[in-house]
């Protein structure tokens, strides 16, 4: 994500869960990118806005001796290698967070220790009602309205798979009771078939057990009492 503050400072924002050797030469290269496209042609280095990367990776990126491995905050300048204190200015930086060492090994109390505490255990509300601060809270709202959208949305598709099936039952079975009823006709006459095949939906709706007489009575054009008198019919 990219974003700009009031000062003009632009922001490299990532959340990555895998690790790959090349991700370092990664982040440089985007990072990188953003500063250069700051400017067009013919203006001043001077219009340069600082762009920091915020990199937050769900996995140890340091694992080499006690010293990495019990560090998880990291932040990258431009700093001359025998005295740090000299830089190129502060330009270009690169904060990563290895989230799941910094929730091991804990940080102080505080706004990016709760946002830690989010992105590890957001799933597990008894841990994340213990975290008062309010972006936090924020978020955590907005995630049970996810989810309740999501809940939602398969309810609905529940709903109108339910009616694809009813409307596929029905047609199936007056598809069958018109069949039977045809070649009934053959031996009986037309208009009788066409009388065999309404009965013999009825009879097949019934069976399905999806739609009340009344619903039968007007897909079928029986009467209500022809309906109920197949119905009876069927338990005897």
């Amino acid at each position: 994500m990219l974003a700009r503050d009031a000062a003009g400072t632009c922001y490299n924002i990532e959340i990555q869960v895998r690790r790959y050797d090349a991700w370092g030469r990664r982040g440089l290269y985007y990072l990188t990118r953003v500063l250069v496209q700051q400017l067009g042609a013919g203006e001043d280095y001077e219009e340069l806005g600082t762009v920091v990367g915020i990199h937050l990776l769900d996995f140890d990126l340091f694992e080499d001796g006690a010293a990495q491995q019990n560090q998880a905050l990291w932040r990258f300048e431009m700093r001359d290698a025998t005295q740090p204190e000299v830089t190129l200015g502060n330009v270009l930086q690169l904060n990563l967070i290895e989230l799941k060492k910094a929730d091991r090994l804990g940080l102080t109390a505080g706004p990016l220790c709760a946002w830690v505490t989010f992105f590890e255990h957001w799933r597990e509300e008894a841990i994340m009602a213990q975290v008062e601060h309010p972006p936090i809270q924020e978020a955590m709202n907005r995630v049970r309205a996810l989810s309740a959208d999501e809940q939602a949305r398969r309810l609905a598709f529940v709903r109108e798979r339910a009616l694809h099936d009813e409307v596929t039952l029905l047609n199936e079975a007056q598809r069958r009771g018109e069949q039977i009823g045809l070649e009934k006709g053959q031996q009986i006459g037309l208009e009788k078939g066409r009388r065999e095949a309404a009965r013999q939906t009825a009879r097949s709706l019934i069976q399905l057990g999806v739609l009340g007489d009344e619903q039968i009575a007007q897909v079928t054009g029986l009467s209500l009492e022809q309906v109920e008198a197949l119905r009876a019919g069927d338990r005897r």
